[in-house]
């Protein structure tokens, strides 16, 4: 179980300062380079005019309730203009304006179209995953998980996922469909941006909610093997703890399914290793600051996600995880974190809609809860995993290629200069081989 530090993000809300990318951008204009590189001058300017600072706080989930439960890894925006609202301004020329502490009437996070075109998805996406069921698997109960997400698909023009149709299932950890476990509001804010980001990437697929009758270990691991049996081959897992002697027994009775995709966040907290991320049989999934940038070709840009040296992406050595074959690089000798990564980082969050326990409305949330299930809906868009196949290896086979955006710049944590907390060309802890680029690198 995780400890909350004190005055850490798990126990108070935390400021993100957008002064830095003004006088990067202010520097951009004074030194004269073209017409690309000042329209991200004016992005940032609108953001700078307009009270830049965006508020958060972890979600409720974000801190065990109880000896011995995992812990969520989500925060929800509460004030301040995120980097949405500044896009959408630039292209207004019209304020941005600031965030209110209540649920929004309208979308204040990066949609579907957004992270399609940030992570060069769109065409998959619109032909892709049909027959392909993404899991969830969350603890507690979301008794508005159905209704949020039909208002979320709605919205942006996805098609209907419901029970009805046979897209939507909410199943307990034992399969049934009937014998749920209690609800729990601040799980429920998780389970809506899983089962919104799950469908931003993959509007196509089929989607499985497998709820957990508690956050422990062996309940969630309960509900991942559950989610394999009806047939997932990609199971999203956005929470995690501190690693223990017992993980290698966990990864054989839980996590070990090979020719299915399981994605995990990397964790919060900053610099430093966490389980289930810590797996081998799993995909660790680092954080984002994900941001427009017509400056490049791609037309976005990242760095590491990080606030404070207690917030941030979590990356490092494993304690106890065996190093997968497949791992080769020389700062660990066990498991390193992470694999791949997307964007988490609260400031240039995702827009998700939730009303359980909460205002009814459209919030803006980060973490790494946001970048496991968007992993996992690229890998339902590459295709069924072959049988024998542990797709964490996928990624590795196309390193260092164009299927990867590597995110070169950003720390999460003090490890000196080491690769294992600080980005780099080429593979580091923060961001594993980089953002996805297509769906080539999550084949098999």
């Amino acid at each position: 179980m995780r400890t909350p530090v004190p005055n850490s993000p798990h126990t108070s809300g935390r400021w993100r300062l957008a002064g830095s990318a003004v006088a990067a951008a202010a520097a951009l204009v004074v030194a004269g380079l073209g017409t690309a590189a000042q329209a991200d001058a004016a992005t940032t300017a609108h953001a700078a005019a307009a009270n830049s600072q965006v508020t958060w706080s972890a979600t409720p989930c974000a801190t065990p309730q109880h000896k011995g439960e995992l812990a969520c890894d989500s925060y929800r925006v509460t004030g301040g203009v995120t980097a949405f609202q500044r896009q959408q301004a630039a292209r207004t020329g019209a304020a941005a304006k600031v965030t209110p502490k209540a649920a929004a009437a309208a979308p204040t996070g990066y949609g579907p179209s957004d992270l399609q075109s940030a992570y060069g998805l769109t065409s998959a996406a619109a032909s892709n995953g049909t027959g392909e069921t993404i899991a969830i698997v969350d603890a507690y109960d979301d008794p508005n998980a159905e209704s949020d997400l039909a208002t979320y698909r709605s919205y942006y023009g996805l098609s209907s996922c419901t029970t009805a149709n046979g897209c939507f299932k909410k199943v307990g950890q034992t399969g049934s469909t009937t014998s749920l476990p209690s609800a729990d509001s601040g799980w429920a804010e998780e389970e809506s941006l899983d089962l919104d980001m799950a469908s931003a990437i993959c509007p196509q697929c089929n989607i499985l909610l497998v709820e957990a009758k508690s956050a422990t270990t062996a309940n969630l691991g309960t509900a991942v093997n559950e989610a394999v049996t009806l047939g997932a081959k990609y199971v999203s897992n956005s929470y995690g703890g501190s690693e223990s002697s017992s993980d290698s027994t966990y990864d054989t009775k839980y996590y070990k399914h090979a020719g299915v995709a399981i994605t995990v966040s990397a964790g919060d907290e900053g610099y430093g290793a966490e389980y289930p991320a810590a797996s081998q049989y799993v995909t660790a999934v680092g954080g984002t600051a994900l941001s427009k940038a017509t400056s490049t070709t791609r037309g976005w840009s990242e760095s590491v996600w990080n606030t404070s040296s207690t917030e941030g992406t979590g990356s490092g050595c494993s304690s106890y995880d065996t190093k997968p074959s497949w791992q080769t690089d020389t700062g660990c000798t066990k498991r390193t974190i992470a694999d791949v990564s997307a964007v988490a980082d609260p400031a240039t969050g995702v827009s998700v809609y939730d009303s359980y326990g909460i205002t009814a409305g459209w919030y803006t949330f980060g973490g790494t809860s946001a970048s496991a299930p968007i992993i996992a809906g690229v890998y339902a868009l590459a295709g069924t995993p072959s049988s024998g196949s542990y797709p964490a290896s996928f990624p590795y086979a196309k390193a260092g290629t164009s299927a990867l955006n590597d995110v070169t710049s950003g720390s999460n944590g003090s490890c000196g200069s080491s690769y294992l907390c600080t980005a780099k060309s080429g593979y580091d802890g923060p961001t594993g081989w980089g953002t996805p680029e297509g769906v080539s690198a999550f084949t098999g």
